[in-house]
């Protein structure tokens, strides 16, 4: 259940976004790893590419393999990647990424890669430059939602990490908007009584906030931040 509320509320990644974190246009072989249900390497698959998504968890596993048809889906972790050497054009990790023993997901990602291939941690931020995003950002920061640390570099096996930014959107109801935001793992984790004040908060806002009250619907906008580098040349 929680893998297909995941998979139906977040939000996908902008295609210009996975055209850059993989350095170019299709065809490429790309990994996916820590893939979940499969949101990311769905919108590579749209975009051409070739995937192998590469995820631990077998509920998200078994999501992905029902709703991803084209991507061979392995189980395996970022610290273990089941790939051969060298047999990669690109490695990405969306959402995951934080949760990754760098220094190991690093070095696997640069050994299954071929020379010059890239590998890219890929973010969806909601936009808090829009008032009522910021509000709710501010009800997810009292509920214990935090923001990671966005990578520096990706070890002496890779070039300097270069960063770019996307802008996108996508369209919630207020019944959508709590519902996306029960799938945050500070959410997932929190006490019965914390839940329930979150989810009264949310729709709170959605009913009263004056950019939300009254819409059926409404868009929810994003920065997808990239951060990618390659893996050095012999």
């Amino acid at each position: 259940m929680a893998a297909e509320r995941y998979d139906r509320f977040r939000p996908p990644y902008p295609r210009a976004a996975l055209e850059w974190a993989v350095g170019g246009p299709a065809p490429l072989r790309v990994a996916d790893l820590g893939a979940g249900t499969g949101i990311l390497s769905r919108g590579l698959i749209d975009a051409g590419y070739e995937v192998i998504a590469v995820e631990p968890d077998p509920e998200m596993r078994a999501r992905l393999a029902a709703v991803s048809p084209g991507v061979t889906v392995l189980a395996g972790g970022a610290e273990d990647i089941p790939l051969p050497d060298g047999s990669v054009d690109a490695v990405v990790a969306g959402q995951a990424y934080h949760w990754f023993a760098p220094a190991e997901a690093h070095a696997q990602a640069a050994r299954v890669l071929r020379p010059g291939g890239y590998f890219a941690a890929v973010w969806n931020f909601r936009d808090r430059r829009e008032p009522w995003v910021a509000a709710l950002d501010r009800i997810a920061t009292a509920a214990g939602d935090q923001e990671h640390d966005r990578p520096t570099s990706f070890g002496d096996r890779f070039t300097a990490v270069e960063h770019h930014e996307f802008a996108h959107e996508t369209s919630l109801t207020a019944a959508h908007l709590v519902e996306m935001m029960t799938t945050r793992s500070y959410y997932l984790t929190a006490d019965p009584d914390t839940r329930k004040a979150f989810t009264t908060a949310v729709a709170e806002l959605a009913e009263t906030h004056p950019d939300l009250a009254g819409r059926a619907s409404f868009p929810l906008p994003y920065r997808t931040e990239v951060y990618r580098a390659s893996t050095l040349r012999s």
